[in-house]
């Protein structure tokens, strides 16, 4: 099985952080290692792999919140395992419950308040980004549980590269030009630096911040891609937990 590390969660042992990709279990075409039920692919399988990628790293399927995405700007704070729930953002404080991302292009963004013992896992698409949804859970945090920039340490996991993005005018039209590449009457968008400035705007230090240099669409061997697979594409997961400090 291959999964994605953050070499930045590293530094904190009590952070449980991991990225699925399509490479585990021998699976094959179309879906691979697919951890969505909403792609077509067989529910029993599904499962399966759920199960497999869970477990590898030491959490279980019923101690994870796995959110219907709907590319909103709505973030939640989450206490207790809910499957049931529509968000795009999740914070939480409690000990072994994981929060997760399906992503197969949009930018998975995972947050820790190393102070608070806060953890947060944002899904932001075009849409979200729009919408500022990690600004959104940013100003969560700082209100509700008083994280403090400084504290906060981010991930911004494989994610759709800009000049693999292209989108309409009309949806080029509603992000700075900054973040527009023009190329010959083709707008491409750069959704990663989007939301490495809301970052920084907060306040969150560089060093404090990682991106992941891998563009899903690219890597065919080893990510799933909407933009390139279409319906045929998987879905990965990643997933940020805590654990207890006397936990091995």
């Amino acid at each position: 099985m291959v999964v994605i590390k953050s070499i930045i969660f590293n530094n904190f042992p009590e952070v449980v952080f991991g990225l699925s990709t399509k490479i585990a279990a021998d699976r094959k075409p179309s879906f691979y290692f697919n951890l969505s039920y909403s792609v077509g692919d067989d529910e029993r399988i599904v499962k399966e792999n759920r199960k497999l990628f869970f477990q590898s790293l030491g959490l279980e399927e019923n101690r994870i919140v796995v959110q219907k995405q709907t590319h909103s700007d709505i973030v939640r704070y989450v206490e207790k395992y809910d499957g049931l729930m529509e968000s795009d953002g999740l914070i939480t404080d409690k000990i072994n419950l994981g929060l997760a991302v399906s992503t197969a292009d949009c930018i998975p963004i995972f947050l820790y308040d190393k102070k608070n013992k806060i953890i947060s896992a944002v899904h932001s698409g075009w849409r979200g980004t729009q919408k500022k949804i990690l600004h959104k859970t940013l100003n969560k945090l700082s209100e509700d549980f008083a994280s403090r920039a400084e504290n906060l340490i981010a991930y911004l996991g494989p994610s759709i590269k800009q000049k693999n993005y292209q989108v309409g005018e009309e949806v080029a039209a509603l992000f700075d030009s900054k973040y527009i590449l023009n190329e010959n009457d083709k707008y491409f968008l750069d959704i990663p630096a989007v939301n490495y400035d809301m970052l920084l705007s907060f306040g969150v230090k560089k060093e404090n911040i990682e991106i992941s240099s891998l563009c899903t669409f690219e890597n065919n061997a080893l990510l799933h891609s909407y933009r390139r697979d279409g319906v045929h594409s998987g879905r990965s997961i990643g997933v940020i937990a805590l654990k207890a400090a006397d936990d091995k």
